[in-house]
């Protein structure tokens, strides 16, 4: 048992690259949105330097859209502090699910894997632990692509982003959405997962009607959460 759990905590420069291109193809969507934002950041006014500074220190696209949005003349800088948490708010429940693993792990590999967190890597990296598998460095490696390729469509939606100004236009806004949902598919298959998901859909459903922007990823994250620990994995198996 404990070589098993030494096993999940294992990260290596061969599990790294190997989350390096298991997120190669999700990557290549993101460069696409990264032109997107590259370019509304050019007509918000904002410089090349700036816009670049953004993506590459702040890596998180929601928010970063959201930023842009407030950005005017005389910035409303509380509001959009709070906006922006809002958004990134699911990243303390993803830094909560992962502490399991993270904790073993020096302060520096474990705040350093959590600054690539992303939606995506994150999700590949629970499913592997949920498998008996290593994750950690889906979570580097993936996170680390994601990054480079945002950083990248960022820098061509500054030279040539007219060539994609709405990537929704074409149904790419689907793609990651289209990414998770197939991650939630490849998990476990019992009637305790079902209903977890079932709750949290309907959470982030009843959310995003009612309450306001953005707050429906959390709530559903939570809800969901609170679903699991009420029917725990041991009174599933009774």
């Amino acid at each position: 048992m404990a070589r098993k759990e030494a096993t999940l905590h294992r990260l290596d420069r061969a599990l790294v690259w190997d989350g390096f291109k298991a997120l190669l193809p999700i990557s290549l969507f993101v460069t696409i949105f990264g032109i997107a934002f590259g370019l509304a950041a050019t007509q918000a006014g904002l410089g090349d330097g700036t816009i670049m500074l953004m993506s590459t220190l702040v890596f998180a696209g929601a928010s970063q859209f959201a930023a842009l949005e407030l950005w005017e003349p005389q910035i409303p800088l509380f509001t959009m502090m709070v906006t922006v948490f809002a958004i990134n708010a699911r990243h303390l429940l993803m830094g909560a699910t992962l502490y399991p693993w993270l904790e073993p792990l020096p302060p520096a590999k474990r705040y350093g894997i959590m600054l690539v967190a992303s939606d995506a890597n994150w999700a590949m990296a629970t499913q592997a632990f949920t498998r008996g598998r290593p994750g950690l460095g889906l979570m580097l490696g993936g996170g680390i692509a994601l990054w480079c390729f945002w950083v990248l469509g960022t820098w061509l939606g500054l030279n040539v982003g007219g060539a994609i100004s709405d990537p929704a236009s074409l149904g790419l806004d689907m793609v990651m959405g289209c990414f998770l949902l197939a991650m939630v598919v490849g998990g476990e298959k019992n009637l305790r997962m079902l209903l977890i998901w079932a709750v949290a859909a309907g959470a982030s459903l009843l959310a995003f009607y009612y309450l306001p922007d953005n707050s429906h990823v959390v709530v559903g994250a939570i809800a969901g959460g609170l679903a699991g620990l009420t029917w725990g994995k041991r009174d599933h198996e009774h």
